[in-house]
């Protein structure tokens, strides 16, 4: 079995900074891609950001310059660096990885979800 696990959400006033992090565990041989979604209240689920293995990256338009994704391959696990922070940021944010098992069968996984709250 494999977990996704999401930490570091939480309250933060408008233009500050939060990082959340998504670890995967269990029977893992690798993970592929992985990225960030969220999704607020009333909304439908969207992505944020997207990572290779092999490092490439992808952001949604409405965070550009302000996150920045990345990931350790040795310790399967994924972050997410917000910075200038604003109250449409509010959201539920999730982690999901294309993980491939001990039986090398490949399929994603989605962590629970982390809340993050911007005040104005």
């Amino acid at each position: 079995q494999v977990q996704l696990v999401e930490s570091g959400g939480g309250l933060v006033q408008a233009g500050g900074s939060l990082r959340l992090s998504c670890a995967a565990s269990g029977s893992i041989v690798r993970v592929n891609a992985m990225g960030w979604y969220r999704q607020g209240p009333g909304k439908q689920r969207e992505l944020v950001a997207t990572i290779t293995s092999g490092g490439s990256t992808n952001y949604a338009d409405s965070v550009k310059g302000r996150f920045t994704i990345s990931r350790d391959n040795a310790k399967a696990t994924m972050w997410l660096q917000m910075n200038s922070l604003k109250p449409g940021d509010t959201a539920v944010y999730s982690c999901n990885a294309y993980v491939i098992d001990l039986q090398y069968y490949g399929m994603d996984y989605w962590g629970k979800g982390t809340l993050v709250t911007v005040s104005s």
